[in-house]
Formats: structure tokens, C-alpha cells, sequence
């Protein structure tokens, strides 16, 4: 419903007697809501906007904005969360459970069909057809899709699980999450997780049986163990190991630097992860720090500690905090010349699939380009950039350094343009010319 741009009708205040309505709706629709969530999600003195739209196939839809973010959609008198509400109270709705490349394809304005539905060990919650669901990626609770069920739970087995399992309605990434604040999806560990004691205790029942092996679920890599010797098995978690650490790197360094500033300082250790860190996270990736080498947050801000980035200390009993950070550390960035930044930007593009199929001088503008690229009256209008236009952009949301050279010294390297330099040539009495700057 919202893979395309909408256009805004009116957006208003939300009145004290409607505030009151809302929250009415609100736990009708919801009831596992307790009170005290209910009085957190629809607040008494926060401010909430009601905003008309209309999306691109003329359907008329209620959006309700709560610090900045849509947290309700309303059709025809029926109220839906956004991924906003649903990452605040993951378990408000029954969730089904999809493979991460689907994701893209949910964006685009697919629904979700059963084959791309991943079945459970403990099998799927009991749904009757029509029942509004969560869809999550494999190893996250984080919805990052709300669809309506086209089937109730038996006839999707009873179906083979084959057809159109869900009419799909908001999705993480479409124009919905874009009129909030672009966050990422949390990571949140799955509620029912299979017990390493539990499988020793089935091995036991089977009596010196042949074991059987299953089948990794980790949502970054399908592994077939039983084609794999232990050594390559070692080697793919090493290197499943070393892509998370890259990730987490990644994500620490952007926050640091976009992110976080001095006037934060101090900044709690889980706020920093939670809020600053996660929305840094690529499109169609998720921190998880058990699938680091690091497996524990705080030993990752150890090892940034020890390479003097920052510094951590035990303000409350139990709770760390950011003290310090050397914002001038060679490990937060390097200067590049504009020719490295084309490069960078052409192989991201490339990288990505990004170049137009029908037009290769058209770029498409994905969520991150949106975001880095695009002011908000643009992000609306604009889904692709001519490759001059995304290269000028680029470059002049870029700092300007210039370099200063003297012989048999190392490279003064300095913010800003370099100033001009004015050279004059004057002729003295004696007819000698002498240069003046």
C-alpha cells in the first residue's frame, strides 16, 4: 500500500476528546495492550497528529504520528500498527517468520507467499483467515512487515504451503517508515530457541541411533552440514564470525561520527547500541553481537577502549557509560580525493544493483541514498539520480581538506578550502623584479 509516495492531505493536532477515542480504539483492537502500555503508546500531554493521505491508488488512509514517527494507520475504520509500534510491543501481534532476501520483495508492494514462509519447530500460532499478523525475518523478533492472513493456519498446511499466505499492508523501508525517523529494525532474540540439553537428551533417547543433523536457520547464510566436513564448518562460522565484526565496526564508527556528539557525553552504553548504532545499520542487516567474535557488547567497547577511541566507566552501579571520546582518532576517517570518493560511490551503486535497467545514466535512490542525499521536500518526489547529479551531491555533503607540502616534512593536511594565494610582480628603481604574496 505504501511502496509508493503518498500525498498529504492535512495534518493536524489530535484533540483532547479524540485522544481519548484513540486510546478507546486502540484497546479494542489490542487488548493484549496493558494499561500501563496503552498510557505509554497514546500518552496524555505528548504531542500526536492525525495526518490525511491519499496513497497512489487513491485509497484514503488515517496516519497517526506520535514523536515524529506513524505509529497507526487507519483503513475504513480499522486500525493498523506501522514497524515503529511493533518494535515498542514485538509480541502485539501473531508473527509469521520469512528469509531476509524476501524483504525486498515485500517493499516493492509483494504480498507474502506461503513457500517464503519459514515453519517453526514449535509450528506456526493459530490464525483464522483475515486475522491482522507481524511478518519477521528469520532469527530477529522485530516485525518488519504487517499483512492481513489470507488463510487460517490449517488451510496453509492443509494448502501444502503453497499460494498467497498474506495480503501485505506496511513494510519496513516503504514510504510509511520513510515519513518517520528511518530507524532499523531492533535485534531481537526469538522467544522459543532450541536447547542445546534438550537435543543431548534426544541423542540419549535414540539408543546409539545414527544422529540426525539439522539444518542451521541463521538468517545470513544457509549452510548444508551434512556436505560439509567440521573443518569447513569452522570455516563458515569464522567467516560469518569476521562479517559481523566488520559490521559491528561499521556501524560503531558511523554513529560516532554522524551520530553521537560531544554534548551526549555521558551516554549510556546500551543507549548508544540501541539508539545510535542500530539505526546505523545497512538495509537488510541486523547487529547481533552473540554472532561477533566479541559475543558480548561490553567486550567490544573494551577492545574500543583499549585502542584509545573512547572511554568507558561504571557512573551507576551496573550501568556503563561513554565518558570520553578522541574525536580526532586516525581510526574515525581518512581524508580522500575526489576521484576516491567517485569510486567508492560508483562500486556502492554497482555493488547494490542500483543503476536503472532502462536508463544506465539513471541511478535508483535506495534507502540509504534517500537518506544521505535528498532533502525532505525532495525524498517524496525523487527515486532517481542522473550519475553527475549523485557524484556533485556526494561531494558537497563532503568536508573540503586541503594539503600543505614542504620539502622533506610530512603533509600538513587542514579543514576547509585552501584561501587563494595572490601573487604580484613589482618592479623596483634598480630594475629588479621581486614577487609579493
Amino acid at each position: 500500500m505504501f511502496s509508493r509516495a503518498f500525498r498529504v492531505r492535512s495534518n493536524t493536532a489530535i484533540k483532547g476528546s479524540d485522544r481519548r477515542k484513540l486510546r478507546a480504539d486502540v484497546a479494542a483492537a489490542f487488548p493484549n495492550l496493558s494499561a500501563e502500555q496503552l498510557a505509554e503508546f497514546i500518552p496524555n500531554k505528548e504531542e500526536l497528529n492525525v495526518i490525511k493521505i491519499y496513497c497512489h491508488k487513491g485509497e484514503a488512509v488515517t496516519v497517526y504520528m506520535n514523536n515524529k514517527n506513524p505509529v497507526l494507520f487507519e483503513i475504513e475504520k480499522a486500525l493498523y500498527p506501522t514497524v515503529y509500534t511493533l518494535w515498542v510491543y514485538p509480541d502485539l501481534l501473531p508473527a509469521f517468520s520469512t528469509w531476509p532476501p524476501v524483504l525486498q520483495k515485500l517493499a516493492g508492494g509483494a504480498d507474502l507467499m506461503l513457500p517464503g514462509v519459514v515453519v517453526p519447530p514449535s509450528g506456526f500460532p493459530q490464525v483464522e483467515r483475515g486475522t491482522l499478523c507481524a511478518v519477521t525475518l528469520l532469527g530477529n523478533r522485530a516485525p518488519v512487515a504487517v499483512g492481513v492472513a489470507t488463510m487460517s493456519t490449517a488451510e496453509m498446511l492443509a494448502a501444502g504451503m503453497k499460494g498467497k499466505g498474506f495480503a501485505v499492508l506496511h513494510t519496513y523501508m516503504d514510504h510509511l517508515w520513510e515519513y518517520g525517523d528511518k530507524s532499523n529494525p531492533p535485534t531481537l532474540a526469538p522467544l522459543v530457541t532450541d536447547s542445546v540439553d534438550k537435543e543431548s537428551a534426544e541423542d540419549e533417547e535414540m539408543g546409539g541411533k545414527e544422529p540426525v543433523i539439522s539444518l542451521s536457520t541463521d538468517p545470513l547464510q544457509q549452510m548444508n552440514v551434512g556436505d560439509l566436513s567440521l573443518q569447513e564448518q569452522d570455516n563458515s562460522l569464522e567467516e560469518l564470525s569476521a562479517q559481523m565484526d566488520a559490521l559491528f565496526n561499521q556501524c560503531f564508527f558511523h554513529a560516532l561520527k554522524c551520530k553521537v556528539k560531544k554534548s551526549d557525553l555521558p551516554l549510556l552504553t546500551s543507549t548508544f547500541l540501541r539508539s545510535h548504532m542500530f539505526s546505523c545499520c545497512p538495509a537488510g542487516q541486523q547487529l547481533d553481537i552473540k554472532k561477533s567474535s566479541y559475543k558480548k557488547f561490553s567486550k567490544f567497547l573494551q577492545y574500543m577502549q583499549h585502542q584509545k577511541i573512547l572511554q568507558v566507566k561504571e557512573l551507576n552501579k551496573g550501568v556503563e557509560s561513554i565518558v570520553e571520546v578522541d574525536w580526532k582518532h586516525p581510526e574515525k576517517g581518512s581524508s580522500l580525493s575526489s576521484s576516491e570518493v567517485r569510486n567508492i560511490i560508483i562500486n556502492y551503486v554497482k555493488a547494490n544493483e542500483l543503476v536503472d535497467e532502462t536508463n544506465k545514466n539513471l541511478v535508483k535512490v535506495n534507502a540509504i541514498l534517500c537518506d544521505c542525499l535528498l532533502d525532505k521536500s525532495e525524498q517524496d518526489e525523487i527515486s532517481h539520480l542522473k550519475w553527475d547529479d549523485l557524484l556533485s551531491r556526494c561531494l558537497e555533503r563532503l568536508q573540503p581538506l586541503h594539503q600543505v607540502t614542504f620539502f622533506g616534512q610530512e603533509p600538513i593536511v587542514r579543514k576547509g578550502n585552501i584561501e587563494p594565494i595572490d601573487i604580484n610582480i613589482a618592479q623596483r628603481s634598480s630594475n629588479k623584479k621581486v614577487k609579493k604574496s
